[in-house]
């Protein structure tokens, strides 16, 4: 089960409150100001690479690693999230990239511009500062499942949104600017290119063959089980055959579910004890925790049917951690073109080794 309790921040901001086994209080909505955030965010389109650019030069104002005493995901007064009978939060970013109250960009530019309409959410996973979404219990990472679940689909809804994003950033080498365990969601005003190259692909695969692309590779990665880290009833993590990242893991259902809100139960339960094993395995592996991007890939909101699609989370290790994980230089940024430096098999074997407990 999952309770939700919506509240309204001091400065306009929305947050949400979810409890696992019974809805939240009645509780104050902090913020550390009063003042609405009007963040000056817009999309300029790039002719080169066909793809929109975002520009938010307010962030550059964003707090960055404070100091414990001044975390604003710590439960308070006149932080972000308050004190009181909560499991999960979600809050709308101070200083987002894509945001509900984007205004027309001015001057005119030489290449077509737009407001970033969209929405940028900060999911605060747990109330202790000092966890980790791999430490987490597997009925607290059930309970993500289905609050990120209930972001899509309410965000999805929204006419300036057209695919709902769910990420994880952890470790100050990716970029982190706060400790405290959370993830983000990106809703944005179109389909961000990888998702959108991927869809493609699987579009063509379903419309040439009749078949899901991701389910006839989980179904050939089952009959190799040279990678497969783990295997449940309806879900599985592996390392890919076709990795870029060195410990690059893939987890999916079975099933071809579309998006985050399509799954039940069993399969939320399922996808829980997969992405808890794996990243204990990552980080038992390196005896400490390990960097890493979480992203989740699932189908647009656009308000069509996407047979094609299959939800899938990848996690991508950092790659310069010391141990000679992948460099991103020339091939890889310039050309886009990943040389990996490690077979897929070795590091899935590597991983296979590392014992761990779920319970």
């Amino acid at each position: 089960m999952m309770y939700r309790r919506a509240l309204v921040k001091p400065d306009g901001r929305r947050l949400y409150l979810y409890g696992a086994d019974h809805e939240p209080p009645e509780l104050p909505a902090p913020s550390p100001g009063a003042v609405p955030p009007h963040p000056a965010t817009h999309l300029r389109w790039h002719p080169l690479r066909g793809e929109w650019v975002a520009y938010a030069s307010h962030r550059q104002n964003r707090t960055f690693l404070p100091p414990p005493e001044y975390n604003p995901l710590l439960p308070g007064t006149d932080t972000e999230v308050p004190p009181g009978d909560w499991d999960v939060a979600v809050f709308e970013n101070l200083f987002p990239t894509l945001s509900r109250n984007a205004l027309e960009p001015s001057p005119e530019l030489l290449v077509p511009t737009k407001p970033g309409k969209g929405t940028c959410e900060v999911v605060v996973f747990t109330q202790d500062p000092k966890s980790a979404l791999s430490q987490l219990p597997l009925d607290r990472i059930e309970l993500l499942f289905s609050v990120w679940a209930d972001r899509t689909r309410e965000l999805g809804a929204r006419e300036d949104v057209q695919y709902v994003f769910p990420f994880e950033n952890r470790g100050v080498e990716i970029g982190v600017t706060l400790h405290h365990p959370h993830g983000q969601i990106y809703a944005y005003p179109f389909v961000p290119p990888v998702p959108a190259r991927e869809l493609a692909q699987q579009k063509a695969h379903y419309e040439k063959t009749g078949r899901g692309l991701l389910a006839e590779l989980l179904e050939g990665e089952l009959r190799e089980d040279k990678r497969i880290l783990w295997t449940g009833p309806r879900a599985v993590s592996l390392v890919p055959v076709c990795a870029r990242y060195t410990y690059e893991i893939w987890i999916a259902p079975l099933r071809p579910v579309q998006r985050l809100y399509d799954l039940d139960a069993d399969e939320r339960r399922d996808l829980a004890r997969a992405l808890k094993l794996s990243l204990l395995k990552l980080d038992g592996l390196w005896q400490r925790p390990m960097p890493y991007l979480l992203v989740f890939h699932q189908a647009p909101t656009d308000g069509q049917d996407h047979p094609e699609a299959h939800l899938h989370l990848e996690i991508l290790p950092y790659l310069r951690m010391p141990g000679r994980l992948k460099y991103l230089a020339g091939s890889e940024i310039g050309a886009g073109v990943f040389t990996a430096d490690t077979l897929p098999e070795e590091k899935a074997k590597e991983l296979r080794a590392v014992e761990v407990s779920l319970d």
